[in-house]
C-alpha cells in the first residue's frame, strides 16, 4: 500500500505568527537546522510560509527595475510592483512582511507520489499539512520523501 503524507510528515511543526520578529524566526531556523516555517494567524490558520528564500532578500537587497524615458514619461521594462514587493521583503522586520502568502498545502491522506508531484511541479521544498479545518498538523519536506524512499528500499 502506498505511503501517505500522514505516514512520513513531521507532526506538530514549529510555527510562527505574522507579528513574530524576523530575528526570532531566523534564530529558530538556524538553531533547529530547518529551512522554512509555517506562519499562522491568531486562531492557528495558515496564512503564509517563511523560508530561506524569503530571507535572502535581507542580505542581497533589490535592484530597481530597468526603465526608459520616452517623451518625459517613464516606461518600466519590468513590473514595478515586483520591485515594491521585493523591496518590502528586503526591509521587513516581521515575519508577516517577509513571508510568502498563499502557500501550497496538502492534506494528510494524499499519497507521497502526489506530494512529490506537487513539490516538483510547483518548485516548492515543503508542504504544510492541513486538517479539514485549516489547522497546520504537520509539514512534509523533500527530505521526508527521500527518507521514505530510502526506507522502502530496505
Amino acid at each position: 500500500m502506498p505511503k501517505t503524507v500522514a505516514d512520513v510528515m513531521s507532526r506538530e511543526p514549529i510555527v510562527v505568527r505574522v507579528e513574530t520578529p524576523l530575528k526570532e524566526a531566523i534564530q529558530i531556523l538556524a538553531e533547529r537546522h530547518i529551512s522554512g516555517l509555517p506562519v499562522v494567524d491568531d486562531v492557528g490558520k495558515l496564512v503564509g510560509i517563511i523560508s530561506e528564500t524569503d530571507l535572502m532578500w535581507q542580505e542581497t537587497g533589490v535592484t530597481p527595475p530597468a526603465y526608459i524615458m520616452f517623451l518625459d514619461s517613464v516606461i518600466y521594462l519590468k513590473n514595478p510592483a515586483t520591485y515594491e514587493r521585493d523591496l518590502h521583503k528586503a526591509l521587513g522586520q516581521t515575519v508577516g512582511e517577509v513571508m510568502s502568502k498563499n502557500p501550497i498545502t496538502i492534506s494528510p491522506d494524499k499519497t507521497l507520489r502526489e506530494a512529490a508531484t506537487i513539490m516538483h511541479d510547483r518548485s516548492v521544498h515543503r508542504l504544510p499539512v492541513l486538517d479539514g479545518t485549516g489547522q497546520v498538523i504537520g509539514i512534509l519536506t523533500r527530505g521526508d520523501i527521500i527518507r521514505a524512499m530510502a526506507a522502502s528500499q530496505d
